[in-house]
């Protein structure tokens, strides 16, 4: 008896972290698994530090898919590093309004408000990564580093 319950105990853990998996990826802003190939294109003109470039892809991809968070946080995250403070806060609300655990958009708002002086706000945003990220994620480790640089530069 000890043995059929063990064994039911291994399946359901196997089962769960496998469904909690699937869902924890698509709601990080994973997008190398994405299908808009807009937002693929956009994507590696981003990382070429091609913002300007990314801004009509990206626009084309919500057109296409609306409700993709990953292509509103995308254009935050572009609108940032042009400069377009207000405007990449608009976006990356969007993307949090369409998913409030995306990765993506929690940590790079977190950045964001750093970048604006308000650490109270970034920290509000690192302790939504906190119960997103159960086992620990990227976009955690990388948000609580810049707050503490931040903190130390005060």
């Amino acid at each position: 008896m000890k043995l059929k319950a063990f064994t039911l105990a291994v399946s359901l853990s196997g089962f769960l972290l496998g469904v909690t998996g699937q869902s924890l990826a698509a709601g990080s802003g994973s997008w190398s698994s994405n299908s808009n190939k807009d937002l693929k294109n956009a994507i590696e003109l981003i990382e070429d530090e091609k913002y300007s470039d990314a801004q009509p892809l990206l626009q084309k991809a919500i057109k296409a898919e609306p409700d993709n968070a990953d292509a509103y946080n995308m254009l935050g995250y572009s609108q940032r590093k042009m400069g377009n403070k207000d405007v990449a806060l608009d976006y990356y609300t969007k993307a949090l309004d369409l998913n409030p655990r995306h990765r993506g958009a929690n940590e790079y708002l977190g950045q964001l408000y750093l970048e604006l002086n308000n650490p109270d706000k970034a920290k509000e945003r690192l302790a939504v990564l906190d119960k997103s990220c159960t086992f620990g994620c990227d976009e955690y480790t990388s948000l609580k580093e810049a707050i503490e640089a931040y903190e130390k530069a005060q």
